[in-house]
């Protein structure tokens, strides 16, 4: 469409074929979607509703020229129904405000946490290992994730974090903001991947790379490398590039591995004491526990059910290695995934029917994604 002052005008009609209202998903739009040649700058641009009101939106530079290339933005739809939102010029309205943010922690030895208004994350990088490796106090060695239990939605990775270098409390108590009391260990923690073999599983150990790919108001996202690892004489490779987005309680995996043509992802079942539930037909899996004063569940969601091989409860006398299993096929090299938590005493999710009615929607959703139409 062109306008009276021949400015082409692109729109972007979305469609919720569901009958569910849908808020917290994110449409990403590139540089060609819009129309946009080279020359363009694409944060010089916005999105507007037919009601032009300015829309919250994420730019973000994917290839690491120094120019955003994708533009976020996450549209309220009612159920069974269809919006328009049109690109303009000079009326972008980006947040202030960082919901979604990770970042590598080197003063905690090397992490790598990350989050958004409603959960909180972190793996282990490789001064962890070295320490273990050198039998060092305070060192991990586990490529399993670990859960930080938030009850805020406001970051609180760096005031956490500040406690610890500063010695000015601990974030393993909650002092009103939560608390990181979710043990990992050697486990999968809540969606660590394995390679199983016979009856033994194989298990990476920490990252050894990292890369930040963006922080704002809708999204973070950020890469992953580890080192070449065993699997019964055979080495895998793996890469993930893993994004929360805001309002969800799931991040998303994308694992690239070579070496395997099959993985598990796992739920740590700490004493196995909890319920753990697997629906095959929407393709998850899932562990609602008691954890000290209040109640946990974890979940596993795989896009495609199809892609599911088999379920595994692995079992053994030590804690750390009682994980729940989804076995997966591994195409192109590559397999996605979900996996988060839901924490009663955050008051998001307050008993294991609502998290499985929220594993439930969540499944449904990404597999019927939004249409978008570019005009």
């Amino acid at each position: 469409m062109v306008s009276c002052n021949n400015e082409i005008k692109t729109t972007i009609s979305i469609t919720n074929e569901l009958a569910i209202p849908r808020t917290f998903e994110t449409v990403e739009l590139t540089k060609s979607d819009l129309k946009l040649t080279d020359t363009d700058n694409l944060e010089d641009y916005g999105l507007v509703d037919s009601q032009q009101k300015p829309q919250i939106v994420q730019y973000v530079d994917t290839n690491d020229d120094g120019k955003a290339d994708v533009l976020l933005f996450q549209p309220k739809m009612s159920p069974n129904s269809q919006s328009d939102f049109t690109l303009v010029k000079n009326k972008k309205q980006t947040s202030n405000k960082t919901v979604c943010y990770s970042r590598f922690v080197p003063e905690r030895t090397d992490d790598y946490a990350w989050e958004n208004d409603k959960v909180a994350f972190r793996v282990y990088g490789p001064t962890a290992q070295k320490m273990v490796e050198e039998n060092i106090e305070g060192g991990t060695l586990s490529s399993g994730v670990d859960c930080w239990l938030k009850r805020v939605d406001y970051p609180i990775i760096n005031k956490w974090y500040k406690k610890y270098t500063e010695k000015t409390g601990t974030y393993h108590e909650d002092t009103g903001e939560g608390l990181d009391n979710y043990h990992v260990g050697t486990s999968r923690g809540c969606g660590g991947i394995s390679v199983k073999v016979d009856t033994s599983y194989y298990n990476s150990k920490n990252f050894i790379n990292y890369k930040t790919i963006t922080t704002g108001p809708i999204r973070t996202q950020f890469t992953l490398e580890y080192a070449d690892w065993d699997v019964n004489g055979n080495p895998v490779k793996e890469r993930r590039i893993i994004t929360l987005d805001k309002g969800n309680n799931l991040s998303k995996f994308e694992i690239s591995l070579q070496g395997t043509g099959n993985v598990s992802i796992g739920l740590t079942l700490h004493k196995n004491d909890g319920t753990i539930t697997k629906n095959k037909e929407n393709g998850w899996i899932s562990y609602w526990e008691h954890l000290d004063d209040s109640e946990l569940g974890t979940a596993v969601v795989i896009p495609d059910p199809q892609d599911i091989l088999d379920f595994d409860t692995y079992i053994s006398k030590t804690d750390d290695v009682k994980n729940q299993y989804v076995e997966v096929n591994v195409t192109d090299n590559k397999i996605l995934y979900y996996a988060g938590f839901g924490w009663k005493k955050s008051k998001q999710i307050n008993t294991n029917e609502e998290w499985t009615s929220y594993l439930n929607s969540f499944s449904k959703r990404i597999q019927s994604p939004l249409k978008i139409i570019i005009n």
